[in-house]
């Protein structure tokens, strides 16, 4: 059993900008890279192996030989529970809103989207849509969408390096420009785009809104938040441990390695670890800055170390 380091698939969306083939060692033949898919098993783009007797294979092919890798906590799941992207956002995205499971398997036959969002970087003026600053009927809100007059009705939040969004299914939301986020999210690519400030795609038409299916899922009441992580930083042997987030989907610790920490992947549960800042080891393999790492369930204990920070993955 090996340590798997990934290879990410990048997209060059519009709205994107450079800094992940910049200070994240991204490649991609792209202009721009807005997103790369670090730990990824979806259709749509999917993480390689980049090491070991399994490299030059998909994960989903090694899962697909390999299912006790995921661990039994994810015998609940159909198929690879999460999706963990690295997003830089030069300009704003669209104002959008992903379906919950129920909607999403009936009508686009995968699974919904709750995701969480580390704000890794940010400017000093950055602020991103985070559902209504009012409550509002279906009727308003698909009025708002036809006449161009969405944004006086949104809850704009400012951004600072170090906040943590968690957005439910059917939350309205937009990463604002200026925002490099580390996001966490259920394994889907389903996307309700509302509104897109006018912007034409490489065909040079405008780019497809989905009214209905949103006026169908959106919550439509302004939404209660807490942008700060959900456990208080704790001191470990190495470094300090911060709880992210922990939901039915993900469990997201970061942990800031100072020396050498040893974390565990049990029979329950693969760890994905995804470094954001600095250089270091993995069970003496090396990790840098932007580099992802698959751990698959049963591994057992390793040990990572130098000056890094990290975001450490599992399910719960």
């Amino acid at each position: 059993m090996e340590i798997l380091k990934l290879t990410a698939p990048c997209k060059d969306y519009l709205w994107g900008g450079n800094r992940l083939r910049e200070e994240y060692g991204k490649k991609s033949d792209a202009d721009k890279i807005a997103e790369s898919w670090e730990l990824s098993c979806h259709k749509d783009g999917e993480s390689i192996i980049a090491n070991g007797k399994d490299a030059g294979k998909t994960l989903t092919q090694y899962v697909a030989e390999n299912k006790s890798s995921l661990g039994t906590n994810c015998d609940r799941f159909e198929y690879f529970p999460i999706l963990i992207k690295l997003i830089d956002a030069k300009d704003n995205l669209s104002v959008q809103v992903h379906p919950d499971n129920e909607y999403a398997m009936r009508v686009e036959g995968e699974y919904g989207k709750t995701e969480m969002w580390y704000i890794v970087d940010c400017n000093d003026d950055a602020k991103l849509i985070y559902g209504f600053d009012k409550e509002i009927s279906r009727e308003e809100f698909a009025k708002r969408i036809e006449e161009n007059t969405l944004l006086e009705v949104t809850n704009n939040v400012p951004v600072h390096k170090g906040d943590v969004f968690y957005i439910t299914a059917g939350t309205l939301h937009a990463i604002g420009s200026g925002i490099l986020i580390a996001e966490i999210q259920q394994n889907s690519n389903t996307t309700y785009r509302v509104y897109d400030y006018g912007r034409v795609g490489a065909d040079g038409k405008p780019r497809q809104l989905h009214v209905e299916k949103a006026v169908e899922v959106t919550e439509l009441c302004p939404p209660k938040y807490d942008t700060k992580p959900e456990g208080k930083p704790e001191k470990i042997e190495g470094g300090e441990k911060t709880l992210l987030r922990s939901c039915e989907y993900f469990n997201v610790n970061k942990i800031k390695v100072a020396g050498d920490v040893t974390l565990s992947a049990t029979e329950k549960s693969f760890n994905s670890i995804l470094v954001l800042d600095g250089k270091g080891e993995i069970n003496g393999q090396e990790a840098d800055k932007g580099d992802s790492f698959f751990i698959p369930a049963a591994f057992g204990e390793y040990k990572i170390s130098g000056e890094l920070e990290i975001l450490v993955t599992d399910i719960i």
